[in-house]
C-alpha cells in the first residue's frame, strides 16, 4: 500500500490530436516539497492541468491518498484536497482581497486548526492592509499573495504552484520563498513551478525535470546539484 499523497502514474493527456504528456510521473509524500523543472513548452503546466482536472488524461492514473481523481471534474479535486496557485494568478478582479479570501474558504477535512483570516494576514501582513481594495487594483505582488492566501482558505492537503514568482520584483519573490518555506515547516505538501532554482534548491525534498511530456530525472537537491552540467540544457534556466 502505497504512503504517498498523490501519485501521478504514467498519464497521457493531449489538446486535441496532440499530445503533450507522454507517460508523466511523479510522486509527493506527505510534508514534501516537490519541484517541476525543464523548458517552456515541455509540459509542467498540462501535468498540473491534468491534476487539477482542468483537462482529462487519457490514459493513466492519478491518486490522491489512494483515490483516483484522474478525470475527475476540477470542481471535485479542489474539494478532495488540492489547492491551486495558476499561472496569472486569476484572483476575482471585482471582489476586495478580503471578499477573494472569503469566497472559497472551506475547511472540508475538518483540520483542527484551519487556515483563517488572521492566520492569512499574519502570514501576509500587506493583504490586511489592502483588504479593501479591488482585486483588480492590487499590485502584480499583492495578487500573488492574495492567490497564495485564497488556495490556503480552501484547506488543501496539497498545494501546487504553477509560476510561484514569475514577473514579481525581487523583494516580492524573496517575501513569496519566505511563505512558502514557512508552509513546508508547517508540514503542507507543496508541488512547485517556478524558474528561480537557487531558493527550490533550498526548499526541495525531490525536484523532476520535465522533457517532451515526461518526466526524464528525479532526485534531491544535492543530486541535482551533483548533476547541474549535466542537467542544464533540460533545465530552461
Amino acid at each position: 500500500m502505497s504512503t504517498a499523497l498523490l501519485d501521478v502514474d504514467t498519464i497521457s493527456s493531449f489538446y486535441g490530436p496532440s499530445q503533450a504528456l507522454f507517460g508523466m510521473s511523479l510522486t509527493v509524500e506527505p510534508g514534501q516539497f516537490v519541484t517541476l523543472l525543464g523548458r517552456n513548452g515541455m509540459g509542467k503546466s498540462t501535468t498540473v492541468k491534468s491534476i487539477m482536472g482542468l483537462m482529462a488524461p487519457a490514459r493513466g492514473s492519478i491518486r490522491l491518498r489512494g483515490r483516483e481523481i484522474a478525470g475527475a471534474e476540477a470542481y471535485r479535486v479542489a474539494r478532495a484536497g488540492i489547492g491551486l496557485v495558476p499561472e496569472g494568478r486569476q484572483i476575482f478582479p471585482t471582489l476586495t482581497a478580503r471578499e477573494n479570501l472569503l469566497a472559497t474558504a472551506r475547511n472540508r477535512h475538518g483540520l483542527s486548526q484551519p487556515w483563517t483570516l488572521t492566520k492569512i494576514y499574519r502570514l501576509f501582513p500587506r493583504l490586511e492592509e489592502r483588504a479593501g481594495n479591488l482585486g483588480r487594483n492590487l499590485s502584480g505582488g499583492e495578487q500573488q499573495m492574495l492567490a497564495i492566501g485564497r488556495a490556503l482558505m480552501t484547506n488543501p492537503q496539497l498545494l501546487i504552484l504553477d509560476e510561484a514568482t514569475e514577473g514579481l520584483a525581487p523583494l516580492i519573490r524573496t517575501e513569496i520563498w519566505r511563505c512558502l518555506a514557512e508552509l513546508k515547516q508547517a508540514g503542507l505538501s507543496i508541488i512547485c513551478i517556478d524558474k528561480n532554482l537557487k531558493p527550490m534548491l533550498a526548499l526541495a525534498d525531490r525536484h523532476y525535470i520535465v522533457e517532451k511530456g515526461r518526466s526524464i530525472w528525479s532526485g534531491s537537491s544535492p543530486e541535482l546539484q551533483a548533476r547541474r552540467a549535466d542537467l542544464q540544457p533540460f533545465l530552461g534556466i
